[in-house]
């Protein structure tokens, strides 16, 4: 089961990490566009809160990453950052869009509860 959790905070911290680049870098851009459904004027008026969002995810993916590095020692710290990106994509899913819950959410709760069965 430890090697499961282990996958399943990983994946949360990569997708976390191709948030930051969404958000940071390619906010603007086709693919930014395409992710958030932006308009470029809308992307254009955006861009700096949305870099700013970005460099969080990118903390919240050092977490995880910190917690897997970190091995069994690091339950505590993946359970924190797990617990962190599971209110963020709830308050997200309840302000935003649904479609976080499924994105963020979902595999944060799956990380959660493979690491209190291992």
């Amino acid at each position: 089961m430890a090697f499961a959790a282990s996958v399943v905070v990983a994946l949360v911290a990569l997708l976390h990490v191709w948030f930051l680049v969404l958000e940071m870098f390619l906010w603007d851009k086709p693919a930014g566009l395409r992710a958030f459904g932006q308009t470029p004027e809308r992307a254009a008026a955006t861009k700096v809160l949305a870099a700013n969002q970005g460099l969080y995810n990118g903390f919240l993916a050092a977490g995880l990453l910190w917690g897997l590095w970190l091995g069994p020692a690091g339950t505590g710290i993946k359970v924190f950052f797990l617990l962190c990106v599971l209110v963020a994509g709830l308050y997200g899913a309840a302000t935003a869009s649904r479609k976080i819950l499924y994105i963020q959410a979902l595999p944060a709760s799956l990380g959660l509860a493979l690491l209190s069965l291992g």
